[in-house]
């Protein structure tokens, strides 16, 4: 059985990662299934997503241009859910990105939002449902 077990992203101000993370991951029907003082855990259809700080980081943002993760796409309902997501993303840390060019970045038959958080990590909020 193929599929993802979970994500592990790493962050270096967990109380900025918990506002922005959490308020994108509620909205998305994840649901925290863990915490800890360095982390926390939020699971959804069999799979989960950490935050977590680490003593091993070596800087202050994300460079998804660089080699690594560029964006983490998730499922969100129907085009109705894309569009209050991306309506309210800029009052919970995430800037919508081509804005020119919503909700058909990704081409004419993929309705999506992009936003990208305060440091530097760009989501795809894709509407998987007609």
């Amino acid at each position: 059985m193929a599929g993802f077990h979970h994500v592990e992203v790493w962050v270096v101000d967990l109380a900025e990662a918990r506002a922005e993370w959490g308020w994108l991951l509620s909205e998305l029907g994840f649901a925290r299934d863990g915490e800890w003082p360095e982390g926390e855990s939020w699971a959804a259809g069999g799979a989960y997503l950490t935050l977590t700080t680490s003593p091993n980081t070596s800087g202050v943002t994300h460079d998804r241009r660089s080699p690594g993760v560029n964006h983490l796409a998730f499922k969100a309902g129907g085009p109705g859910r894309v569009d209050d997501i991306m309506a309210r993303a800029d009052q919970h840390g995430w800037r919508p990105l081509y804005q020119d060019r919503y909700p058909h970045a990704g081409g004419p038959d993929h309705y999506a939002g992009w936003l990208e958080n305060s440091v530097g990590f760009k989501a795809e909020v894709v509407a998987d449902e007609s």
